[in-house]
């Protein structure tokens, strides 16, 4: 259920908060990514490098048109499409399944989370608040609507998802680095990184939820531990590049241009 690594900073000069939902968006990790019970062949698949992934894809398209009702098909040909970046198509699949098993919780959840995927923030949050129940809550389910909730610029209800989330699995690195992005985004900057700290030191930690902590310890300041921990998993040029895009987007006359001013206040009031 891993991703192929990415860098913790688009290259993009658009502003911080965008910097950020990106990051949620890619950063979900495991809450995007659990979908589905796979076959021991689809998850191994789903491990590979894009050559691999798009061959799986092939041959799951011609198994998911021979039998477009067969639920493990349609998860794991979801799946896979949207690890290839082809959302759109893989909330098209599962649409289909979600209308023939309206009450299938894990379809349910499957269809949200490629809806967020896509970009289509409202309905994602409408099926997501349907893939489970008070009874049968769903930690994945939760941090994906916090998600959501964070792109759509409700950052206290998302933390509330992710703290219902984190009752459920304690520590999970995945909604740990969700809520502190979701931290920065509310502007506190210290809880933020504490938060991330946190996440780093978890033993499911990725390289993912490792340059969230690198991008929320650039916005600290702290460039000079970003580049550091940035370079576990990405080239020094690149990790170089990304502090480049960081302090060009502090820079900038928007509203994120007094985050440090802020962060020393929080700090000053004895708020971390």
């Amino acid at each position: 259920m891993t991703q192929t690594a990415r860098i913790f900073v688009p290259r993009i000069r658009s502003g911080l908060p965008l910097i950020l939902c990106l990051a949620l968006a890619m950063g979900g990790c495991k809450t995007m990514d659990g979908i589905g019970s796979f076959s021991a062949r689809d998850s191994a698949a789903l491990k590979g490098d894009d050559n691999s992934l798009r061959q799986h894809a092939e041959s799951l398209g011609r198994r998911y048109d021979r039998n477009p009702a067969d639920r493990e098909t349609v998860l794991a040909y979801a799946g896979i499409l949207r690890r290839l970046g082809q959302m759109e198509q893989a909330a098209a699949v599962l649409q289909k399944e979600a209308a023939r098993k309206p009450d299938d919780l894990e379809i349910l959840g499957a269809f949200g989370k490629a809806l967020a995927d896509a970009g289509r923030l409202t309905e994602a949050a409408a099926v997501l608040a349907r893939a489970h129940t008070p009874e049968r809550p769903n930690w994945s389910v939760l941090s994906a609507q916090g998600s959501v909730a964070d792109r759509m610029g409700n950052h206290a209800a998302a933390q509330g998802y992710y703290e219902a989330a984190l009752k459920i699995v304690p520590n999970e690195s995945s909604i740990l680095s969700n809520l502190g992005l979701s931290y920065a985004l509310s502007k506190d900057i210290a809880r933020a990184e504490e938060t991330l700290r946190l996440a780093v030191a978890q033993p499911d930690a990725d390289e993912r939820v490792r340059q969230n902590y690198a991008l929320v310890l650039a916005l600290r300041g702290d460039f000079k531990k970003a580049e550091s921990i940035g370079r576990k998993d990405a080239p020094p040029e690149r990790v170089a590049a990304n502090i480049t895009s960081v302090r060009q987007s502090m820079a900038e006359p928007d509203r994120w241009s007094d985050l440090r001013r802020l962060d020393q206040k929080s700090a000053t009031a004895g708020l971390q």
